[in-house]
Parts: structure tokens; sequence; C-alpha cells
């Protein structure tokens, strides 16, 4: 049985911080329908590369849109609001979502109160840059720099560094996504639908946790460090004969097996026994590892290390990632039924029951209004001519 095969998602989505939710939920077996105006559309649509050589399919936004329907609607006009309520009854959806700006709810006919007027147990999620109370825009750069994340990430002493991933999106997306679950649960437990309203610089700045305290409350001046780390050491990237690897020893007795190898030997001193001596020491003790390391390939390093149970890691290229035996048996796929493309997913953070089923693929990403005349035929049972019309007058 899938858990959720009877959800519907009703997701009034762009860019990343939803897209990606509803792509989490697609995973789950929530039937997800994003929702996107007719004539701008999602402008994720267009980054990236045209791999497809077709508007609107760009490289970008494939990589998070599997699993979904596509379908267009202008709410600004009355005859969208009336097409929306329709949707939302015929189709009888549990969870909608958007993460348009708070001021467009009422305009749009979208806020909680209206959906809420239409079906009472309705899920709704609103995903913001800073909360329902500001129109503030906010990109995923910005509430980096403006929650202290990229405070916290670069080389000591260099300029501050966005991450490699878009954190304040798809973390925001994750805690989202938890939210939705205890509000299906709270529905199952007592009919009642939920509103849920999700800031994504709160979210941001909850991932925090160590920085806040120590500066708010013991006086701690908390910033970028470069690869080390501030309570361990050595904790750091280390250059090989080949290539980088990372070695993190977490406590003293990891310490005392890594300077029994021959290869360390030299840092075996009675003032690096305890962790204090090492972080006090640390860019000396780093620059000695540093010329040790060098002598060695990453290969050979990986298995002393391991030998040892000291934790260490090749830095791997994403191509290498691809390879990791964690990691191919897990990938996701999605073929183009077009033009018969298929598209290498990243996998899942947990491989639900639904993807076991089909094999790891998901339908393909969907075309800009792909699933119109499906859902407004054969769920509202609109005729054609009047799809048509809708069409022209650009509501659908």
């Amino acid at each position: 049985m899938e858990l959720f095969s009877n959800i519907v998602m009703l997701s009034l989505e762009q860019a990343t911080v939803l897209p990606y939710l509803s792509y989490r939920l697609a995973q789950d077996g929530v039937k997800v329908i994003r929702l996107e105006h007719p004539v701008y559309g999602d402008p994720n649509r267009m980054v990236g590369e045209d791999v497809l050589h077709e508007e609107r399919m760009y490289s970008y936004f494939l990589c998070i849109n599997a699993g979904k329907m596509a379908i267009t609607l202008d709410l600004s006009q009355p005859e969208g609001k009336e097409l929306l309520k329709d949707l939302i009854l015929k189709l009888n959806v549990s969870i909608f979502a958007t993460n348009q700006l708070p001021r467009n709810y009422k305009k749009l006919g979208i806020d909680y109160e209206t959906l809420k007027a239409i079906k009472p147990d309705i899920i709704w999620v609103g995903i913001t840059g800073f909360g329902p109370e500001s129109n503030e825009a906010a990109y995923d750069p910005i509430l980096q720099a403006r929650s202290g994340l990229m405070e916290l990430t670069g080389e000591k002493g260099g300029f501050p560094q966005v991450l490699g991933i878009p954190l304040p999106d798809m973390g925001t997306s994750e805690h989202a996504y938890g939210q939705i679950m205890k509000a299906l649960y709270k529905r199952a437990v007592t009919g009642e639908g939920s509103c849920i309203y999700l800031s994504m610089f709160q979210s941001s700045v909850s991932w925090l946790t160590v920085p806040i305290t120590l500066t708010a409350t013991f006086g701690k001046t908390i910033t970028r460090r470069g690869n080390t780390h501030e309570f361990f050491a050595p904790v750091s990237v280390y250059e090989t004969k080949d290539g980088y690897v990372y070695i993190a020893v977490g406590n003293d007795r990891q310490w005392k097996a890594m300077v029994n190898l021959e290869e360390f030997k030299i840092l075996d001193k009675p003032e690096y026994e305890k962790n204090k001596g090492r972080i006090s020491d640390v860019e000396k003790i780093n620059a000695t590892i540093n010329s040790i390391t060098r002598k060695y390939t990453s290969e050979y390093l990986i298995k002393i290390f391991n030998s040892i149970t000291v934790p260490i890691s090749k830095i791997n290229r994403i191509k290498e990632v691809l390879e990791d035996p964690y990691v191919v048996n897990n990938l996701l796929f999605a073929k183009d039924p077009k033009t018969g493309t298929e598209i290498t997913l990243a996998p899942p953070p947990v491989m639900t029951e639904v993807l076991k089923i089909s094999n790891r693929y998901m339908s393909f990403p969907p075309r800009f209004g792909e699933h119109n005349e499906e859902i407004y035929g054969k769920i509202l049972g609109l005729s054609k001519d009047k799809i048509s019309e809708l069409a022209q007058k650009k509501i659908i």
C-alpha cells in the first residue's frame, strides 16, 4: 500500500525552495500538481542550458521537478479564482502550498482563510523569506549573508563565501516537509487542517546552534576558520600526492593511534597528547601533517587511517561521488517520453517504497502546462472548446 497515494498537493511554486519540497513529497507518492502563471511561469524553467532544445525545459529546472504534473492558471482573474476552487474540490486537494509574497495572498485568493472556507481540512503552506508579516524579497545567497552562514564560511581572514549548496532554500524545504508530516498526522487524528508559515530566514538561523549559544551566552566571537574545527585538532584538508584528503581526529585516543603510525611519529609529543595542546598549536601541527601527506597517495593514506579507525576521506569531485558504492545504487532516474532523454537525479535521503516499486524511476519533469487538458478536461469536466477559450484568454 502506498501511504500517500490519496494525498494531492497543489503547489503554486517557482524557484527552488517550494519545488524542492514538492519534489521530496513526490518521492513519497504524493500526487504533486505544480501551478504556474500561463504567461510568466516558473523563471527557473529558463535557467541553465537548453539541453532539450525546447523552451522552458532548461537543465536547472530538470533537477528537482521530476515526479510532478503541471498546469497553468492566472489567479488574478475572476475565472481563475473560480477554477482554483473547482480544482481544490474536485482534486480533493490535501495540501496547498505557495512561495508567493504575503501581499499576494488575498489578491490571488490563495490566503488560508479563503481556501479553508472551500475545504476546511486543507493543509496550507506559505514559504517566504522572512515570514507572513514581511514582503521583503529574498534569494538564497541573501539569506546566507543575513543569517550569518556566510560569516562562518570561507578561509580564516578571507572573504565570506556562499555555501556550495543553497541551504536556506533546501533547509527550509526540509523543515516544511517535517511540518507537513505533523499536519497530516493532526488531520488523521482530529480531522482538522493546518496553516503553516515558514520563514526561510528563521530556518537558516536555526542551523547556528553552537555559534549563537557561544556568542550570546559566553561572549565568544565565532567566525570562519577555513577547513579547521573550532574545538578539535587536527581536523582539516591535507594535500596528497594525487589530490586531497580530509582527516578528522575527534579525540585523544584517535590522536595516539595516528602518531603511532610510522609516518606520523614525528608528531608524538607530550604537549600534543591532549586536544587542548593541539588546538593551541594547530597551525604548526597542520603544516607538519601536510608535509607528510604530500609524500603519499590518497589511497594509501585512506588505507592506513582506516586500519586505526580514524575518519578520513578523499575530497571527491562530483563525478567521483557518482561512482561511490553508497551512491550508485541509490541514484534516481527520469526518462522523457518525447525525446528519449534520460536524466540522472540525486539520491533521496531515504529510499521510499514508492521509489523501490518504480525501480528508482520518476516521471519526467513536466512541460509548461503539460497536464492542462488532463486536469481541466478529465477532472474538471471542461470541454475542449472551453479549454481552448480559456487558453486564448490567458486564464490557463
